[in-house]
């Protein structure tokens, strides 16, 4: 296995591909984990991470620039929530070859807006009963499924099913198994030394969470926004960290630009 270094993302092929979009090639690493993916300055439209080793879709910094990610062939088994603030315009996701189970297990993609593309073949959730109606029916910006279109009769199937009783009883089993896999993750994550910081620090709360996304549009350097990016996708705030709403008297809190002081 090597690690996504800094280096490793510089040293990658970059080119122009047939869609014209500045791509970041990373296949075939066998990269573990999703990290460093800061060091790319936003500079790509499409990242390919297929033929690696990583087990979750997470750790994302803020790439507002990126539209599509390649993960063919990888094993990913969940998605984190939250991506959407991470990568805003990502349109299209291609998890063809993976270890996606259940129909929750895809609730995290329904938060793209602008996703209208998503491939999930050679995964089990796309053997399930109903799968394309679900699909068409949760996403209605998609376009492609699995590289088959979704035509408005398509559509009008789904939400025809969608309110018979089986279509609603479907509805509310998927929301249980969501909200059973959020819970399941988060108590791995304590169990694993992540429902606090090393460093003490505790879990954010919804409004630690905007205070954050409007330090990002007000960072200076990109350091700034990778540091707060990961501190966002974490959900967890450092001990140290202080977010300052207001000027201190003394002038003390913010720079003479305006920022927002952060300590950690």
């Amino acid at each position: 296995m090597v690690k996504l270094t800094p280096e490793l993302i510089n040293q990658s092929m970059q080119y122009i591909n047939p869609c014209r979009e500045r791509e970041l090639d990373l296949r075939g690493y066998k990269i573990p984990q999703i990290e460093n993916l800061g060091a790319t300055l936003d500079q790509f439209d499409t990242i390919d991470l297929s033929d690696n080793d990583l087990r979750k879709l997470d750790n994302l910094p803020h790439l507002p620039r990126l539209k599509c990610l390649l993960l063919n062939n990888n094993r990913i088994l969940r998605i984190s929530e939250g991506l959407e603030e991470a990568v805003p315009n990502l349109s299209s996701v291609i998890l063809t070859g993976n270890n996606l189970q259940e129909l929750s297990d895809l609730e995290p993609l329904a938060a793209f807006a602008k996703l209208d593309t998503i491939c999930l073949l050679i995964n089990p959730v796309s053997t399930k009963p109903n799968y394309r109606e679900y699909m068409a029916y949760k996403f209605p910006q998609l376009r492609l499924l699995d590289f088959r279109k979704i035509k408005q009769k398509d559509r009008q199937a789904a939400q025809e099913f969608f309110r018979s009783k089986q279509g609603k009883d479907m509805l509310k089993e998927v929301s249980r198994k969501s909200k059973m896999s959020a819970a399941a993750a988060l108590a791995a994550e304590a169990g694993n030394g992540k429902g606090r910081g090393s460093d003490g620090g505790r879990l954010a709360n919804p409004e630690d969470m905007q205070r954050i996304r409007e330090a990002i549009k007000r960072a200076s350097s990109l350091e700034e926004v990778e540091r707060l990016s990961q501190i966002l996708q974490s959900g967890q705030l450092p001990e140290k960290f202080q977010h300052e709403q207001e000027p201190a008297q003394n002038g003390a809190g913010h720079n003479g630009s305006g920022a927002v002081a952060m300590d950690y």
